[in-house]
């Protein structure tokens, strides 16, 4: 029986990816009580209890945990309840891992860049523009730039301009979605390579866990460049290591961050990384899973016991956490879907018996239809594919498989499923 048997525990948000932190816990022993501001949300019907309490609303969610007496509050996959989850542990006197410093800083882009700068980690070179579209500060601009939201996340209110007459709509755009109304202008780094580093943090050690090359989708134009895949150790983690990592963990120790788990994205570049866009919790990406198949130890599992006690548990992230993945390789495959609704998907049942797959993580099911509002973001995603090899050439072979194997049509036979991304890369 686990020490947590019974304990309630309280989970903010209820979309796909939130699903299997809801099965860790039942798994725990643990009730689990989801809210979220949607009655269909998927998580809430794996939960003990679900509630339709928006999770961006402190007094409701107070009101709600104190209702049901919970023991414990942890945000699910969603960046944009990370806030309000930390003014939320605080009204009630129970465990968070982030401080309203950290969520100021990693909530908003342009506070992150400029914490960033102070420690020699470089963000996106960023043009000066307001809402007047000042003729003389667009005259500054070598385009194309990507116009996006300070606070926007999975790619919603971002557009890449490719000349001024474009900003207008842009800037308009990035505003609407934009909880705080500001928006940035960078440069677009559509031609570099990417990448994201993941790290772990307990009681005030930062681990690096894994640092992957991040494959983006280029049938989308003008759109914000979601992702196809990415695969793990990045061929430039030596260089990390040298160039970035030790002003990394200066940072994230001076803004105070003790446990948890963040993803960083990053572009590369002639030898030098810039950083953009920080998740502080578990992701859509899901580098945890990864973690898990690969070093034993699973995130959800701790922060859920630190939701709940305080502390995340006796993994020893010194001898257990291992960004070279113990010589092995692996990558994430996602699919990407046009508008239109699914009729049919073929290739996904192979996966679930393949030892190559350890798992599958679906969003998109047949008779569900893409939005045209979903192109361009993260909603466009089928599912998520996790792959790990004894070796690349295994990687690349097996990733090349799914690929050709995964088809999805629509209601009139038309293939809805984008290109994958150039094998020969990884």
């Amino acid at each position: 029986m686990s020490d947590l048997e019974g304990k309630k525990l309280l989970i903010l948000g209820g979309n796909p990816e939130t699903i299997p932190l809801v099965e860790i816990a039942k798994g725990m022993g643990i009730k689990t009580i989801v809210t979220s501001s949607v009655p269909q949300d998927p998580a809430k019907k794996v939960a003990w209890k679900s509630f339709d309490v928006n999770g961006m609303d402190v007094p409701a969610v107070v009101s709600l945990a104190r209702q049901e007496q919970v023991d414990g509050v942890l945000v699910g996959v969603a960046d944009i309840l990370v806030p309000a989850y930390c003014k939320v542990c605080d009204a009630l006197g129970v465990p968070s891992y982030a401080t309203q410093q950290i969520v100021d800083i990693f909530s908003y882009k342009d506070v992150f860049k400029a914490t960033c700068e102070r420690f020699g980690v470089h963000g996106v070179p960023e043009y000066y523009l307001d809402e007047n579209l000042n003729p003389s500060d667009i005259s500054r601009m070598k385009f194309p730039v990507m116009v996006k939201p300070v606070d926007g996340r999975s790619g919603m209110g971002m557009t890449v301009c490719y000349k001024a007459e474009e900003l207008k709509e842009a800037v308009a755009k990035a505003l609407e979605v934009s909880h705080c109304k500001r928006f940035i202008v960078e440069r677009y780094m559509g031609e570099c390579e990417d990448c994201f580093v993941y790290y772990t943090f307990k009681d005030g050690y930062c681990s690096l866990s894994g640092i992957a090359d991040r494959y983006t989708t280029d049938e989308q134009p003008g759109l914000s460049r979601v992702c196809l895949g990415a695969t793990y150790p990045s061929k430039y983690i030596k260089n990390y290591f040298s160039r970035m990592h030790d002003n990394a963990v200066r940072m994230f120790k001076n803004i105070g961050i003790k446990n948890g788990v963040l993803l960083m994205q990053a572009f590369y570049e002639d030898g030098d990384f810039y950083v953009y866009d920080p998740g502080f919790r578990l992701q859509g990406e899901a580098p945890h899973l990864h973690m898990k198949a690969v070093n034993g130890f699973d995130q959800r599992e701790m922060l859920i016991r630190f939701a709940l006690t305080g502390s995340e548990g006796d993994v020893d992230l010194t001898r257990q956490d291992d960004p070279y993945f113990r010589g092995k390789y692996a990558a994430t495959l996602w699919t990407l879907l046009k508008q239109g609704k699914v009729a049919k998907i073929q290739g996904l049942e192979e996966a679930d018996k393949d030892p190559r797959v350890h798992t599958n993580i679906q969003r998109i099911h047949e008779g569900d239809t893409v939005q045209e509002s979903w192109i361009g973001t993260e909603k466009q995603v089928l599912n998520r594919l996790y792959i790990v090899c004894d070796t690349k050439q295994q990687l690349v072979e097996t990733v090349k498989e799914y690929q050709d194997k995964i088809k999805v049509f629509d209601e009139n036979g038309n293939l809805m499923t984008l290109r994958g991304f150039d094998v020969n890369r990884i």
